[in-house]
């Protein structure tokens, strides 16, 4: 990649530049340079200190714990015969807590016959387990709890590492929206310029416009 998308230890824009020019930049203020938008076209870097960041944020997620008094746990409900559309909907919000380094205890809620089949409360664990393996461990097997059958969830990564990813992905989005606003103004200015351009009065033609200029008068 010749050229990245710049951005500065504030957030600050820098611009379009060489690699070769990033890479100094970073050395000159004994900074790392990180790329947190590999898709973009071209690339977006930002400089910062990565060591230091996570350590802040590792120690930040330990002074959390350390005032907390009692361990929060997601809950999310579900009935036994949950359409897709909701399960999918409720399968998104348990992968955003399992990527925030939350636990999540699931509830299969029976109603009337329901409660003779609890092996469509069963299932339907086994298959959500299933579906969110990659961000998550299940801690406590599915068990009956009265009407409700339950199950916990716990997140694959620490807490301290899931802010980590998080920051770097809210860096790259604000990077990427900073390039379409950069974009979307460059395209406007542009935009009004051909309209000035077109709109502007033309001269109008005088009657020493049609003289010969090598006559003299």
């Amino acid at each position: 990649m010749p050229e990245v998308r710049l951005v500065g230890p504030n957030g600050e824009q820098v611009g379009i530049v060489r690699i070769e020019d990033a890479i100094r930049l970073a050395q000159e203020a004994d900074l790392d340079l990180v790329e947190v938008a590999p898709g973009n076209r071209p690339p977006v870097c930002k400089l910062m200190d990565y060591g230091k960041f996570k350590y802040e944020a590792a120690q930040k997620a330990r002074e959390s714990r350390r005032n907390q008094t009692n361990t929060v746990i997601k809950e999310m409900k579900l009935r036994p015969k949950i359409d897709a559309h909701d399960y999918d909907t409720k399968k998104g919000h348990v992968i955003r807590f399992l990527k925030g380094g939350d636990k999540v205890k699931i509830t299969i809620m029976f109603r009337g016959r329901e409660q003779s089949k609890p092996e469509l409360g069963f299932n339907l664990l086994k298959k959500l387990a299933e579906d969110v393996s990659e961000d998550g461990i299940v801690e406590s097997a599915p068990k009956q709890d009265g009407r409700n059958m339950l199950m916990v969830l716990a997140p694959t990564r620490k807490k301290s590492d899931a802010r980590v990813e998080l920051q770097v992905e809210k860096d790259r989005r604000a990077a990427e929206r900073s390039a379409s606003e950069e974009a979307e103004q460059r395209a406007l200015a542009e935009l009004r310029a051909a309209h000035a351009a077109k709109d502007a009065p033309k001269r109008r033609r005088g009657p020493s416009d049609n003289l010969d200029p090598g006559i003299d008068v």
